[in-house]
Formats: structure tokens, C-alpha cells, sequence
């Protein structure tokens, strides 16, 4: 099981990795972009291409995951961080998922995605955002 941190940016996502790279002293991990995703379900501009889906940095032994909102998502700075947790336990997935919805409110149902089995957002009953993914035991 990963509990991780997820933190969303308008567009700036590659300045704001590379600064933190720099200040914390890491290495800098592969930046895949809107672009790079394989068949994606809406058109995109050479803009948003370039956004960054996806990216992490070790600090200290812990990953913090980074990406770009998605196109027509808001964005409200100070909003911009959701917690992920990932299983390897499907039914713990769906119960989280569950019980994580009671009272408040699915942004994305559990799915299949190119990443994941079944990947879902939530924001519970007090305002927190949570992503959820099962995950080949490989999860970063």
C-alpha cells in the first residue's frame, strides 16, 4: 500500500518540479506530458500537449507526485493537493472509494485507465481530495 501526496499545477508543473528538484537536491524523474498519453478521450491543443500528466521526486525516500491540471478542470491554488493511496487489493480499492463518497462527491468513478485497473477520484464529506488506484505492486 503507497499514501502519497499529489500536488496539481496550471501549466507551470515543469518549472515548479525543476525548482524543487534543485532546492531539495534530487534527481529529476521522466516528465510524461498530456501529448505522451496513449489514445486520449479528448482533443488537445499544442499547449496542453506539452502540460505535464505526470511526474514524481523522491525526497528523503518519499515520493511526491506532480502534474499539470487537465484540461477543462479548475484550478484553485492553495486547492491544487489530493492525497493517492494505491492497493494491490482491488476490494480494499472499492471499499475506500465507498466509503470515501458517503456524503460527498465522485469526480471520477473507479475505472480502468492506461495506468491502472481501476483508478478513481473522490472528494469526501470534508473537502478532501483522494485518487485511488489498484496497482501492480510497481506503483511509484
Amino acid at each position: 500500500m503507497v499514501l502519497q501526496a499529489f500536488i496539481n499545477f496550471n501549466g507551470n508543473c515543469r518549472e515548479a518540479v525543476e525548482f524543487y528538484a534543485k532546492t531539495f537536491g534530487v534527481e529529476k524523474q521522466q516528465m510524461m506530458t498530456f501529448g505522451d498519453m496513449p489514445n486520449p478521450d479528448f482533443p488537445m491543443d499544442d499547449d496542453v500537449k506539452k502540460r505535464i500528466v505526470y511526474t514524481f521526486l523522491n525526497i528523503d525516500g518519499h515520493n511526491l507526485m506532480f502534474s499539470d491540471t487537465m484540461p477543462g478542470m479548475p484550478f484553485v491554488a492553495g486547492n491544487n493537493i489530493s492525497l493517492t493511496y494505491g492497493s494491490t487489493d482491488k476490494k480494499r480499492i472499492e471499499k475506500l472509494f465507498n466509503d470515501l463518497k458517503a456524503g460527498g462527491k465522485v469526480e471520477m468513478e473507479l475505472q480502468k485507465t492506461f495506468w491502472s485497473e481501476s483508478y478513481g477520484m473522490v472528494t469526501d464529506k470534508f473537502g478532501i481530495q483522494w485518487q485511488l488506484s489498484l496497482d501492480d505492486g510497481k506503483m511509484q
